[in-house]
């Protein structure tokens, strides 16, 4: 009999709400403000903030921090906007820092 398994999910480190897909990751070779971070294509059951003009390693970036829709925990920013041509691929995308989520369903 085959086993039925589910999407591996991160969950919100704090609260553990399902907040991204295992399969929605771009890469995982970026960085966040506290160590390793992860691109993703998607993200759920978060809230966006407010936009904000943001010099990171790769240049300046229109960002938007990300909350936990349930605890308001910081998981991360969203890409609203990328000032340079090589930067461009990251608008629309988010950052989850690692530290911030945690693996469900593996």
């Amino acid at each position: 009999m085959a086993e039925l398994v589910g999407p591996r999910v991160y969950s919100c480190c704090n609260c553990r709400n399902h907040v991204c897909l295992h399969d929605d990751i771009i890469s995982k070779a970026f960085q966040g403000r506290n160590g390793r971070a992860f691109l993703f294509s998607h993200a759920m059951n978060v809230v966006v903030g407010a936009k904000e003009d943001r010099q990171l390693i790769t240049g300046l970036h229109t960002v938007a921090d990300i909350y936990c829709n349930d605890c308001r925990e910081v998981l991360g920013w969203k890409y609203e906007r990328a000032y340079e041509e090589t930067q461009k691929y990251k608008e629309g995308k988010f950052i989850f820092e690692k530290s911030k989520i945690v693996k469900e369903n593996w």
